[in-house]
């Protein structure tokens, strides 16, 4: 069974930065796109954006030009790189593979406040 684990959330107040990480147990990891996602309050869990086996993210347009995504292969990690962040950038943040999901982890609490 695939384990995702998020990690590097936390409080910051508004315009900062942070940079979470996905990681996985399996050892075919390289292979799949990985996706971002994040469930605010009160709100569904949101499409944020994805990259490709290769390296070819894809963000929505809400938070384009704020975040990034990078993968590093050595690593059999994900990035998720985001910059002037905002109070409704608040949620949990969570990964997956969008096209053969497995369990969701526990994802990791941004809160972003003055």
């Amino acid at each position: 069974q695939v384990q995702l684990v998020e990690s590097g959330g936390g409080a910051v107040q508004p315009g900062g930065s942070l940079r979470l990480t996905c990681a996985a147990s399996d050892k075919i990891f390289n292979i799949y796109t990985m996706a971002w996602y994040r469930q605010a309050p009160g709100k569904q869990r949101e499409f944020i954006g994805d990259i490709s086996s290769s390296g070819r993210p894809t963000i929505r347009d809400s938070v384009k030009g704020r975040f990034t995504i990078t993968r590093d292969h050595a690593k059999k990690t994900v990035y998720l790189q985001m910059n002037s962040l905002k109070p409704d950038d608040t949620a949990v943040y969570y990964c997956n593979r969008p096209n053969a999901m497995v369990p969701w982890g526990q994802g990791t609490q941004v809160t972003v406040s003055s």
